[in-house]
């Protein structure tokens, strides 16, 4: 072996061996800070969940609710109840999120498995309809696959789960719209 082919050796080495020193898992930005998929959609419908500091310049979101001429003025609104579309993020705020669109109204969960049912998983997806808050404002369908072998098998969820679900939104919903009214 020559001196550069057993360089090329000790560097892979040393490479392959850093490698494992890590379990190959990387920390990810959004699970220490705010750049989650939900804090997103909480930021793109003016929902979020903290109020925030501006420290040097103009906030621009408040610009563009007073009338100003600011990079978010005049770009349209929620085209669904913003009281219903927090409801239910908040409430499935238990499920990790896949997509959120507060345009359309369709908010979509990933796969979620409870701490008590090793062998079965779930996941969501949320309508939110129209702009006026109304029972009948909101719609959840539950999937539901269980285990068998290797592979995951569509399973019928409970019929009363959908609705269940569509009741705490509603319930979240006229609680955030009762402290709105209070403030």
């Amino acid at each position: 072996m020559t001196n550069a082919s057993r360089s090329i050796l000790a560097l892979s080495l040393g490479l392959t061996l850093l490698s494992a020193c890590s379990g190959g898992r990387q920390v990810r930005n959004d699970e220490y800070g705010t750049d989650n998929a939900r804090e997103l959609a909480l930021r793109q419908t003016g929902a979020s969940s903290s109020s925030g500091i501006v420290v040097f310049g103009v906030d621009r979101s408040r610009e563009a609710q007073n009338g100003g001429t600011g990079a978010n003025a005049g770009g349209g609104g929620m085209t669904v109840n913003a009281y219903l579309w927090r409801a239910t993020l908040d409430t499935l705020s238990f499920m990790p999120l896949a997509s959120a669109d507060p345009f359309g109204g369709v908010i979509i969960t990933d796969w979620y498995t409870p701490p008590q049912a090793e062998g079965e998983r779930f996941k969501a997806t949320a309508y939110v309809i129209g702009r006026q808050l109304r029972s009948d404002g909101v719609r959840v369908q539950v999937f539901r696959q269980v285990s068998r072998g290797n592979a995951w098998v569509d399973a019928p969820a409970s019929t009363s789960t959908n609705s269940e679900l569509e009741d705490r939104v509603l319930a979240r919903a006229r609680e955030l719209r009762s402290q709105s009214a209070g403030r």
